[in-house]
């Protein structure tokens, strides 16, 4: 799978097809950079469906599968100057791990929509396939992507906060507060206990708990969790607040709900540390807020000044030109094109090095989703933040 320097990374799908929601976000944020080209999906497990599907995409048929297990076993004998690069895993979250893991046994790189599993366990088996096959493996952690939520965690690298003290996080959405909202196709495998152990954690509490953990550098080690499900008929949480205690002594809040009447994807994260605090949230992303109680409080805007390098390159407008939910979505997705491009070119490209969430933090988010319904189900009111699976 090599790409000389002047070539698109090619990517396939598998997923994504006519109504779903995720899928074309995903190829937006793919081609926003030029840098990306979809060549071919099994967008649908319909046939028909997944060949108009990928037709309105301009692929050509013979390159749209019904079954993308077909789809691995063609498009991994086809030559180099054809050959997919990476797949995309846009499928709701059950069939994440089979595909994962497929596509990387045929030597495929693999970015894949979140929660990276249907649990633990399958996570952990991922980290040892990525090792095993030598692939590429990015997770869609989107709010990572902001410019300004990179810049808040440089500022907290460089101890411009002094310690951390404590950091509230919340992600608070209304369109599933009524029994009637359960028709979407979007609302009804979310909600099915066969296709996972957690509707709002898994959903958004684990975004919640990625961007804490990321801005802040810091780890959960316990959590104290209490789940609830509102709406009355639905086996799963819908909504939920999780007390935190991360590996430097502070302590948090994460609180998530979907049954937030009048919420739209109210994401907003707050770190006090000794001297300064930090307060963003997605409804303005191009705000940063930095507070402290002897200074003028002071707003940082997105192309205004000096920013880290991570923030700089995450930046695409000049300033007071609003960048948004699919900018920090393509950020996820050129930095992925440039790992696989360093990857191709024999380079060191470890997830770290360019920025993209990967396996430990696919792992992380699976045993906060996991720790977060188990906890909650016990007495004992602080529980250990375990790696392993817990239910």
């Amino acid at each position: 799978m090599t790409n000389s320097s002047n070539k698109k990374i090619r990517m396939g799908m598998i997923g994504g097809g006519e109504g779903a929601f995720i899928g074309g976000v995903h190829r937006i944020a793919a081609f926003m950079d030029g840098k990306i080209e979809l060549v071919c999906g099994a967008f649908s497990s319909n046939a028909e469906k997944c060949l108009s599907s990928g037709l309105s995409l301009g692929i050509s048929a013979d390159r749209c599968y019904s079954h993308y297990q077909k789809m691995f076993e063609v498009e991994a004998k086809r030559p180099a100057n054809e050959k997919v690069d990476f797949f995309a895993i846009v499928t709701p979250n059950h069939l994440h791990y089979p595909v994962a893991k497929m596509a990387m046994d045929y030597g495929f790189h693999v970015l894949s929509d979140k929660p990276a599993t249907f649990n633990l366990a399958e996570a952990l088996s991922l980290k040892q396939i990525i090792e095993k096959t030598g692939c590429l493996y990015g997770l869609t952690h989107t709010y990572n992507g902001y410019p300004l939520i990179k810049q808040a965690r440089h500022l907290v690298a460089t101890e411009a906060l002094g310690k951390i003290r404590k950091i509230v996080v919340e992600y608070s959405q209304g369109w599933l507060a009524s029994k009637d909202d359960e028709g979407s196709k979007q609302a009804s495998w979310r909600l099915d206990p066969k296709l996972g152990i957690s509707c709002c954690m898994a959903d958004i509490g684990v975004h919640a708990a990625n961007l804490a953990e990321y801005v802040s550098g810091l780890k959960i080690t316990q959590l104290c969790s209490d789940l609830n499900t509102v709406v009355d008929g639905r086996a799963l949480d819908d909504d939920g607040t999780v007390l935190l205690r991360f590996d430097n002594g502070c302590k948090g809040i994460l609180m998530a709900s979907q049954i937030a009447v009048g919420e739209e994807n109210n994401l907003r994260l707050r770190i006090y540390g000794e001297h300064t605090s930090l307060d963003w949230s997605q409804l303005e992303p191009n705000n940063l807020w930095i507070r402290s109680n002897t200074k003028p409080t002071q707003l940082i805007r997105t192309g205004v000044g000096e920013f880290c390098e991570a923030a700089q390159q995450a930046m695409r407008t000049p300033a007071g030109h609003p960048e948004g939910y699919l900018e920090a979505f393509a950020n996820i997705y050129v930095n992925f094109s440039r790992q696989i491009s360093a990857f191709n070119l024999g380079e060191n490209c470890t997830n770290e090095q360019f920025d993209v969430p990967g396996i430990n933090e696919a792992i992380r988010g699976m045993a906060f989703i996991s720790n977060a319904v188990s906890a909650s189900k016990k007495e004992t009111k602080w529980q250990e933040f375990s790696l392993q699976e817990s239910l």
